[in-house]
């Protein structure tokens, strides 16, 4: 333990602990909020982070137990293997380059899992080295303790997360803070001698009236809010001006005819179901296979199977491909005559007995009791959740008289014969460079976010008579909802002759809270209802694909991590691109919010050359600026390395001031520079500092330097400079 800690003791320690729930509570919203796994894990580097600060080992030795700490867990999660084994870090160091090449294009939505786990943690080793400097070497917290409370009580404000106890704890545990840092410097200033009694003296009331002032502040009684909430203001604005002036009568939500797509439509919050999953998802409802020009309808095709409790032959893709058998159950509060599951449904349980009965071509389940139509209160379904392949899916293709292929093709590139021209010129167009068929679907998802189209509720177009729905969209307006990216993105698809279909649906949902079964509860509103494509893979099945501008792809696509499977970037970036991650937005009905997401788009070249240079600054300055404690002092070393004359000792002792400042042992008001000789020599245990000060005190007040002053010198200046870098 370095002679500061020593110094300070118990008090010292107490400090780490509270700096710990401080940044504690930066960390319980990303759990709330967002799909983060493995909290604890995080949590515990903090710990070990900050313990290993306040023991004060070496750098080096700290620098490689939080290394292996974040390569341990990193491994464990994403990796196979031995952590010893060499060809888990290749493949990680290759995913690593790409992921570098993403942040330069600006596309950071197409990060994977593992890279966004490895900033976490560099983040939060940051933190931990922000919050030692500020409360351990400046003995200043009040800028962290008021961006705390204006983090939290934004979050309270504008998202799920109640933050009343936070806001509780915060201030119990700056308020302790703020003490103890009195302490300190009532320590350093008056140059007292630290005892348990002194310490205990000051504690000790300081706890007395903290908790005090919170009993107080609990039990007395507290007037209302001065303002309203201004999120329900906010989110209703566009709805009550659509009303207004275009008098919308169209919401949000499911609907059963889609022969007429197109036109504005308010939002509705009224809830439909429920759920409680293990992982955010979307619910499929049905599929429709007929695109006319203006809408989806069904062909004739009146196939259907009825099944109680047996598994469900949904056929959704191949006993070939990887997958993890979960289970979520849904709570209806609106008694929709259907069920709505996730991709790859294999069972639904119910307390009630039930039957049901599957229409094959549209996939669409109704639940029935005694014959009739009837939907349950609640029921589970289980799912086999799929993990695809981008090997397998380049490498796909049908074997000659595949006629279970040629009879899906034949169903799912239907288009109608007057479809203009230029739809599939464009599709050419945007696919000319792509060698497979995963390639070709990629590049047109791809399409949609990299150009100018734009996500909107209100200002919608009705196509004209004569007009097709897609043409419009692709080629005028360019401006739309789920509908118009989905729609568009399937007839695109059709003209290649790639089989493809269009899914109806809801989103994820609003997460509401977490259960101590580890199952999260989301809420699902009629603004939830969505649209998206599947697209058929010969040997592997129907494939979920997300072009609507704003939202992300809810299935996992893989690289097989073989050391025999070589794959190039676009490999890589098409993986990025389609791994599950936390949607930017939850519903298509808010219009607002998805307006102002698409204005300041990643996409936008102008904001991504802005981020792109912003994040080689950060690289470049900052963090340098932050570890400049280190690198520093031998670099001022070496500028004075080379210089003998005596002229330079006045200046080499001002900058040796300004580092042991930055060190946190600057010079206090009102003390001599003797005084603080004597102070700083005690802390590096030598009498380096008390001999530079008597020549430096000598050149003060004789205005002349001694001969050979500055090699005398140089060797207990550059001894000093040295342990300021511990």
């Amino acid at each position: 333990m370095s002679q500061g800690n020593a110094k300070l003791g118990f008090s010292t320690f107490l400090l780490y602990g509270l700096s710990f729930f401080l940044l504690w509570e930066w960390l319980r919203p990303v759990e709330v909020l967002t799909d983060t796994g493995y909290f604890g894990a995080f949590l515990g580097f903090t710990i070990i982070a900050l313990l290993l600060a306040f023991i004060n080992i070496p750098f080096i030795i700290r620098f490689f137990i939080k290394g292996f700490y974040i390569l341990f867990f990193i491994h464990s999660i994403y990796y196979e293997g031995s952590l010893f084994q060499p060809v888990w870090l290749t493949t990680f160091f290759k995913e690593l380059v790409t992921n570098f090449s993403l942040v330069w294009k600006g596309q950071f939505l197409e990060l994977t899992d593992a890279y966004r786990t490895l900033l976490f943690f560099i983040l939060l080793w940051l933190m931990v080295y922000l919050i030692r400097y500020w409360l351990i070497k400046r003995k200043k917290m009040l800028i962290f303790f008021f961006m705390t409370i204006v983090f939290i009580t934004v979050l309270d404000t504008f998202t799920p997360y109640e933050a009343n106890g936070a806001i509780v704890r915060s201030v119990i545990v700056g308020f302790l803070v703020m003490g103890i840092l009195t302490l300190h410097r009532l320590i350093e200033k008056e140059m007292l001698h630290k005892t348990v009694l002194l310490t205990r003296k000051w504690l000790i009331p300081l706890s007395i009236m903290v908790a005090g002032s919170v009993m107080i502040g609990y039990a007395v009684p507290k007037a209302g809010p001065i303002w309203p909430d201004p999120v329900p203001y906010i989110q209703s604005y566009n709805s009550e001006s659509g009303l207004r002036e275009g008098g919308i009568s169209r919401r949000a939500g499911y609907g059963t005819d889609d022969s007429n797509l197109g036109g504005p439509f308010l939002g509705d919050e009224t809830v439909v179901f429920r759920a409680e999953v293990d992982e955010r998802h979307y619910w499929k409802v049905e599929t429709k296979d007929m695109y006319t020009g203006k809408g989806w309808v069904v062909s004739n095709n009146n196939l259907t199977v009825d099944f109680s409790g047996e598994p469900v032959s949904m056929l959704s893709f191949a006993e070939t491909v990887p997958y993890e058998e979960r289970a979520s159950i849904v709570y209806n509060e609106l008694e929709y005559p259907h069920i709505q599951y996730p991709h790859g449904l294999i069972e639904i349980k119910t307390e009630d007995p039930f039957w049901y009965r599957m229409d094959v071509l549209t996939q669409k389940i109704i639940p029935l009791q005694n014959l009739e139509p009837n939907t349950p209160e609640s029921y589970t379904v289980h799912y086999q959740k799929p993990s695809f392949q981008v090997e397998a899916l380049k490498n796909s293709s049908a074997a000659r008289n595949d006629r279970e292929y040629e009879t899906i093709k034949n169903i799912y590139t239907q288009l109608p014969a007057n479809l203009p021209a230029r739809i599939r010129e464009l599709a050419l167009e945007i696919t000319m460079d792509a060698e497979t068929v995963f390639d070709k679907v990629q590049a047109i998802e791809r399409y949609f976010q990299a150009n100018s189209y734009v996500y909107d509720q209100q200002n919608v177009a009705v196509p004209e008579a004569g007009q097709d729905y897609v043409e419009q969209f692709l080629f005028e307006t360019k401006r739309g909802y789920c509908d118009n990216f989905s729609t568009s993105m399937a007839v695109l698809l059709r003209t290649l002759d790639i089989p493809s279909r269009w899914v109806k649906g809801y989103t994820s949902g609003e997460y509401i809270r977490t259960l101590e079964s580890g199952k999260r509860v989301y809420e699902v509103t009629n603004n939830n209802a969505h649209s998206w494509v599947e697209v058929y893979f010969p040997e592997i099945g129907w494939v979920p694909f997300e072009p609507t501008r704003g939202f992300s792809n809810n299935v996992a696509f893989q690289l097989n991590t073989s050391s025999e499977v070589t794959t190039n970037t676009d490999d890589r970036e098409a993986i990025a691109h389609t791994r599950e991650n936390r949607q930017m937005e939850d519903s298509d009905a808010e219009s607002s919010s998805s307006s102002i997401a698409n204005y300041f788009s990643l996409q936008n070249s102008h904001y991504n050359l802005f981020l792109k240079w912003g994040f080689t600054l950060f690289v470049l300055v900052l963090i340098p600026f932050l570890f400049r404690k280190k690198w520093l002092p031998i670099y001022t070393i070496y500028l004075f390395k080379f210089r003998k004359k005596d002229e330079i000792f006045p200046r080499a002792f001002m900058l040796l001031l300004k580092q042991l400042d930055r060190f946190g042992l600057g010079r206090k008001q009102g003390q001599t520079l003797r005084e603080y000789a004597k102070y700083i020599d005690s802390i590096f245990k030598g009498k380096e500092m008390q001999r530079l000060t008597e020549q430096y005190e000598r050149y003060f007040y004789r205005a002349t330097l001694k001969e050979g002053v500055w090699l005398e010198a140089k060797e207990d200046w550059e001894t000093l400079l040295r342990k300021t870098r511990a």
